[in-house]
């Protein structure tokens, strides 16, 4: 039998072991947490506030915002904070609760972005009924569903994660707690903890992305139907953002974990990983303010707002 140890923390590796380099690493991705923390929560409080934005679509986007807050808050504090740390440990249960979100707020993403691309079906395809489809009761309805699924599944997969076995290796060769990379450290119980993570991750991603699929195929169809060439604009133009949002999103994802765990794979999922965990969820806000004229009315007049305050 293998000489199991007690591990009560692990090293994490972190981007690079060059300290020349860690300054400035941390100087980029504080700027970079700094405005997903203002992108995404001032997107939420513009949606609360703002009337043109009381619909089923922009309900979503908040919780999308919401999401990506906490992906991000997850991962991000403690990698800053060993950049300029001569300690570089996470224990044993941080590891196991960062492990635990990370997969939470993953499926919650993909979740809403299905829920999102529903919604665009609705919107288009049945604008008279629409009001009456997705009211406010079915849409909380519907976002329940992400968070009771998600975090039921990321109990599991962290409860197969707590019953691996490590002997001796607490080096974790990236800047967070990650499935790939725990499986690859550990010494014996590692076929159930791949199996079921490579499992949940295929059925939950194709499922979600077929959703979309689905969904923008019966979009295409309510669009080709349209008369008016100003109308088929229109129903583009409010698809636009959100499938920058899904090509960025399931791009990244699909790289980062439908790949086995060698040590190839897990030094390009780090690379791979500063891109998911730090700039998607600052992006998410940009593109969506940038390519959506209510958003932008919203904030021109939340801003007019606050200077005819002061």
């Amino acid at each position: 039998m293998p000489n199991f140890t007690d591990v009560t923390e692990f090293i994490l590796l972190g981007l690079t072991s060059h300290p020349e380099l860690q300054l400035l690493f941390f100087v980029v991705f504080l700027l970079v947490y700094i405005i997903t923390l203002i992108g995404n929560i001032g997107m939420i409080i513009l949606i609360r506030i703002g009337p043109q934005l009381n619909s089923p679509m922009y309900f979503f986007l908040s919780h999308l915002s919401f999401a990506g807050v906490w992906f991000s808050s997850n991962v991000t504090p403690k990698m800053l904070e060993n950049l300029v740390s001569d300690s570089k440990t996470i224990t044993y249960p941080g590891c196991i609760v960062q492990c635990f979100f990370f997969i939470a707020f993953v499926h919650v993403g993909v979740f809403i972005l299905a829920m999102m691309a529903f919604d665009r079906y609705m919107a288009i395809g049945y604008p008279l009924l629409y009001g009456s489809r997705m009211s406010r009761t079915i849409c909380i309805r519907l976002i329940s569903f992400p968070y009771i699924y998600s975090f039921f599944i990321s109990l599991i997969s962290t409860l197969w994660t707590h019953g691996l076995y490590f002997c001796g290796n607490i080096e974790i060769n990236h800047f967070y707690c990650t499935d790939p990379t725990l499986i690859k450290m550990a010494c014996t119980g590692t076929f159930i903890k791949e199996y079921t993570m490579s499992t949940l991750a295929d059925l939950n991603f194709s499922y979600s992305l077929l959703i979309i699929i689905i969904s923008y195929i019966f979009i295409l169809i309510a669009i080709l139907k349209m008369h008016s060439s100003e109308g088929r604009k229109k129903a583009f133009s409010t698809c636009g953002s959100h499938l920058t949002t899904v090509t960025i999103f399931y791009g990244t994802l699909f790289f980062m974990y439908l790949r086995s765990p060698t040590e190839e794979s897990v030094e390009q999922g780090k690379m791979v990983a500063v891109f998911y965990t730090t700039v998607i969820p600052m992006l998410n806000p940009m593109i969506y303010s940038l390519r959506n004229k209510d958003v932008k009315e919203a904030m021109n007049k939340g801003i007019s707002r606050t200077f005819l305050i002061k």
